[in-house]
């Protein structure tokens, strides 16, 4: 007898091994029971807790600075040009002002030499005017000393 209870307990365990797992049961007040229709799938889950990012990535500058302000939030949709914080770096603040100012003097330096070259042009044309007015004063003269002259011969 003992031995037919142990093989029948063996049957058993060895029975119940082979078995697959049962469905899980669901209570029908928590179960939305409609027909199949095609079209786009939404799934909206909620729950408690905080989201934290499966991958931070970090967004490297080109130069060294100092966060002057924080102009988007963390968890806010950020497109290319959107901009994320404001940075400030003295030394490259430095490097704009004096850029700005060799660029004031170059402008400054421009407009004196065009200037000089205006005042140039003015001094050659009123060269040019001089020499023009002693032309027709030359011509004058030459006109008049030959009609004093063609008068002289036919006086004579």
């Amino acid at each position: 007898m003992g031995v037919a209870a142990l093989v029948v307990i063996a049957g058993v365990t060895y029975g119940l091994s082979r078995l697959k797992p049962a469905a899980p049961t669901v209570d029908k007040a928590t179960v939305w029971l409609d027909t199949v229709k095609r079209g786009p799938m939404v799934r909206q889950v909620r729950g408690l807790g905080t989201l934290v990012p499966e991958e931070i990535r970090w967004i490297p500058a080109a130069t060294d600075g100092r966060v002057e302000r924080i102009v988007v939030q963390p968890g806010t949709a950020v497109a290319a040009d959107t901009v994320i914080l404001v940075l400030s770096n003295p030394t490259q603040t430095q490097a704009t002002l004096e850029a700005e100012q060799q660029l004031k003097a170059a402008r400054a330096q421009l407009t004196s030499l065009r200037v000089q070259i205006q005042n140039t042009v003015l001094a050659q044309e009123a060269a040019a005017t001089g020499v023009a007015a002693d032309l027709r004063q030359a011509t004058l003269q030459r006109n008049r000393t030959r009609s004093w002259g063609a008068k002289a011969s036919s006086r004579r």
